[in-house]
């Protein structure tokens, strides 16, 4: 995949080179267009004034022409060093180097079932190497679909979008870019909501309706008036201040609005862009398709009403000029028209803007997946079953290790009640496994394909308690904060709940002996309530209970080789009890005489 990047650079570089050199040729022109007016007057003035005059205007008409141009060509190197971002942070992602991303720390809850055992947030994350959003809140939604598995029915709808997204490379990247160039936030859906909210700030709209139309007349008569010497200078400025301090009546009003509504043009425009873009797209998919109907509105489209708003907005923002404001609201009472604009707009869509933001921000989810997939054509999309309990898998094997590197294993559990024991060697591979299943669990429940050859997996929430930390702040030891999570799976299980269970080591934090028999009632009790676990242990001797539950208990082991004192893992899933130990060598390395 990293050719087909390095493509797009080459295609985006080149059409970058002509935008700047473009740019220096309207800075050229543009200082042209300056210094003409000063040819003019050397050549024409004083005696030839009308020509100096038509020349003057002219060379203005071409200077505010080139300004707008060049400002256009601005915004396409903006476009396109974007892209270029992009296109070279997905190389960085697939050269294994993106620890610098947004680790979505701050999305994750203080207690959750998985995610902190299986890395969801954090440095080296599943979320920090999964996310493309752009706007807080496809972040957010992200976050949720990886903290909460999606409803079965949905799942494979949003496979399906997955698989027609993935394909179509610069579209994802249109659609990423004009995201990033918007930056849409929490606090900018917060100030439209405050507004969209704000009816008792409304002006009148039903008295303003006629007036609006025919008021500038007056002012308009007024100048004309004192310009034909009718009216004195007094009364001509008597009556501009009498039309300045009416059309400030509901000043306080506008401040208001405009407080709610200033200064997110930007983060408009990109939305825009996005809704733009998603809507002139064709799409099979029936999720898609549903989406794209979302974005329908009473009049129109999502963009085009978008659109209408950025321009409102715009025009609104005039009134921070100090010089053009007053101007403006004395002649057409220009800050009560925006307003009316603004009102009429609010009305038309008040109940549909959330719904707007709502589906980009899912539409960036699907995009961060597709291009998940997009990256790793040999991932492939599991099966997810509503029966319980089936998990089969080819070749699994954990999505952030680097293929080079990445061993994988076939795993296999079929019915309720089964525990899959899995014994080993420190460092043999038994937590990273356990992480594999989970990881790609997580992948499969929110529609994303898995690292695997092959994969069904039942329908079945993952609860594990793998790391475990204690908390000063609340003087709990390690001990106690396992048994916390133990109980959760506990109370699930007892509560008839369809869950995964994933242990690591467990009662880790107190005695042997204890450690022993509590894992062997643990272990008892799941099997009696049928509940489902994958067990990783360094207990030996919780295999024997594959004696009294033959049908229940599976063991299973991760195994190292010894040469001498030098320790060699291959990192293969193996059937039966493990019988290899390497503590002792590994503490005789550290210079512990044994």
């Amino acid at each position: 995949m990293i050719s087909k990047y390095e493509e797009q650079l080459g295609k985006y570089r080149s059409a970058l080179y002509d935008l700047r050199q473009k740019h220096k040729l309207f800075g050229w022109l543009r200082l042209g267009s300056i210094l003409i007016p000063f040819l003019l007057a050397y050549a024409f003035l004083p005696s030839q004034l009308p020509f100096f005059i038509i020349g003057f205007v002219i060379m203005i008409a071409i200077f505010l022409f080139l300004v707008s141009k060049d400002a256009d060509n601005d915004e396409k190197i903006k476009y396109f060093e974007t892209l270029i971002f992009i296109n070279e942070e997905e190389i960085r992602i697939l050269t294994d180097r993106f620890t610098h991303r947004e680790d979505g720390k701050k999305w994750e809850p203080e207690n959750h079932a998985y995610a902190s055992d299986l890395d969801i947030f954090g440095k080296y994350s599943i979320y920090q190497y999964l996310n493309r959003s752009e706007s807080e809140q496809g972040k957010g939604l992200l976050a949720k679909q990886l903290l909460i598995p999606l409803p079965f029915e949905s799942i494979s709808k949003y496979q399906e979008a997955v698989k027609e997204l993935k394909p179509l490379l610069e579209w994802r990247q249109d659609f990423q870019c004009f995201g990033k160039l918007a930056g849409f936030s929490f606090n900018t859906e917060k100030r439209i909501t405050n507004w969209i909210n704000s009816d008792k700030k409304d002006i009148p709209e039903k008295f303003w309706k006629i007036p609006i139309v025919f008021y500038p007349i007056i002012p308009i008569t007024t100048v004309v008036l004192y310009a034909t010497g009718i009216i004195p200078l007094f009364l001509f400025l008597l009556f501009i201040y009498a039309f300045f301090s009416f059309s400030g009546m509901y000043t306080k009003m506008v401040n208001e609005t405009h407080n709610n509504v200033s200064k997110i043009t930007k983060e408009i425009d990109g939305l825009q862009q996005q809704m733009l873009l998603f809507e002139n797209e064709k799409f099979l998919s029936g999720l898609l398709n549903t989406m794209q109907k979302n974005m329908q509105g009473k009049t129109g489209k999502a963009s085009t009403e978008f659109k209408s708003l950025k321009t409102i907005l715009n025009r609104f923002d005039l009134r921070l000029n100090m010089v053009v404001s007053p101007i403006l609201n004395i002649f057409i009472l220009w800050d009560i028209r925006q307003m009316l604009a603004l009102q009429s707009w609010k009305h038309r869509n008040r109940e549909l803007v959330k719904k707007w933001i709502d589906t980009i921000a899912q539409l960036e989810c699907l995009n961060s997946t597709a291009i998940f997939s997009f990256n790793h054509p040999n991932f492939i999309f599991p099966v997810v079953t509503a029966n319980y309990f089936d998990f089969e898998t080819q070749n699994l094997g954990h999505p952030l290790i680097d293929a080079g590197k990445r061993v994988s294993n076939d795993c296999r559990i079929t019915g309720i009640g089964q525990i899959m024991l899995v014994t080993g060697s420190n460092m043999a591979g038994k937590s990273t496994f356990l992480r594999s299943v989970g990881v790609n669990a997580v992948l499969a429940y929110m529609g994303a394909p898995v690292c695997a050859d092959s994969m069904k997996i039942s329908y079945a929430p993952i609860v594990s308690s793998m790391r475990i930390a204690d908390n000063l702040a609340e003087n709990t030891s390690t001990f106690y904060a396992e048994l916390k999570k133990l109980k959760n799976i506990i109370d699930k299980v007892n509560s008839g709940e369809k869950i995964f269970i994933l242990l690591d080591e467990i009662l880790r934090g107190t005695n042997s002996l204890d450690r022993h028999s509590g894992s062997v009632a643990f272990i008892r009790q799941l099997i009696q309530e049928n509940a489902v676990a994958i067990v990783a242990t360094h207990d030996v001797e919780l295999a024997a209970m594959q004696n009294d539950f033959p049908g229940a208990i599976h063991n299973y082991h991760f195994d190292v080789q010894v040469s001498g004192e030098e320790l060699y893992f291959d990192y293969k899933l193996k059937t039966g009890v493990c019988r290899s130990m390497n503590a002792s060598i590994l503490m005789k390395k550290i210079g512990i005489r044994i």
